[in-house]
């Protein structure tokens, strides 16, 4: 029932995530931060079984702090999506395997802006938008039809508020909020709260 989104523009990526935590039919809470800090420019956002996502999440977040300390220097958005992926591969053959769905968003200096869609197979793609959830289904086609390599960030803001009032209107349950952020070259940065309009009845 949790729905992530990521649109990536020429020099940043937007993603977004309901702030929901659910267990069955019950609301446990509703300002959960499904974003992960990678590092200062690399977002993982995560959804799927309630203590997969947090255990899998904060394993890779320390292990990507841990080479910076090692090494000097932070990976890349490319070299943390497949070292995320190589590691939920190897889960999934294990005793052990996590429940998770995932999008990793970054910029690089060298290689600009990134967006990585990741299932709980351990399947890895490179995409210019992505979304992950029951909403993905109500919200790609819009992706598919608005986006355009070009897009600037007020237009990338404008068509995730379509896709999120799409979701108001079509999805049977109500996700209320979301956070917002942007990545780009000075780090990750807050979108303030965007408004939704009114689901038509």
């Amino acid at each position: 029932m949790e729905y992530l989104i990521g649109i990536q523009g020429p020099d940043y990526v937007l993603v977004a995530a309901d702030t929901v935590a659910a267990s069955s039919i019950v609301q446990m809470k509703h300002d959960h931060d499904k974003m992960f800090k990678m590092s200062e420019k690399i977002l993982l956002l995560c959804v799927g079984e309630a203590g997969d996502t947090v255990q899998f999440a904060e394993y890779i977040q320390k292990n990507v702090q841990l080479y910076k300390m090692r090494n000097g220097y932070e990976l890349s958005p490319t070299a943390a999506a497949n070292f995320t992926r190589r590691n939920l591969a190897d889960y999934l053959r294990s005793r052990t395997p996590y429940h998770v769905n995932l999008l990793l968003a970054g910029y690089d200096d060298h290689e600009g802006p990134a967006l990585y869609y990741m299932d709980y197979l351990a399947a890895l793609a490179k995409a210019p938008f992505a979304a992950h959830g029951y909403g993905a289904f109500l919200t790609l086609s819009i992706l598919d039809r608005y986006y355009k390599p070009s897009i600037t960030r007020e237009e990338a803001v404008e068509l995730l508020k379509k896709c999120l009032e799409e979701l108001q209107k079509r999805f049977v349950l109500n996700l209320t909020s979301f956070n917002a952020r942007f990545i780009d070259k000075d780090g990750i940065h807050e979108v303030d709260n965007i408004p939704l309009a009114k689901a038509m009845s």
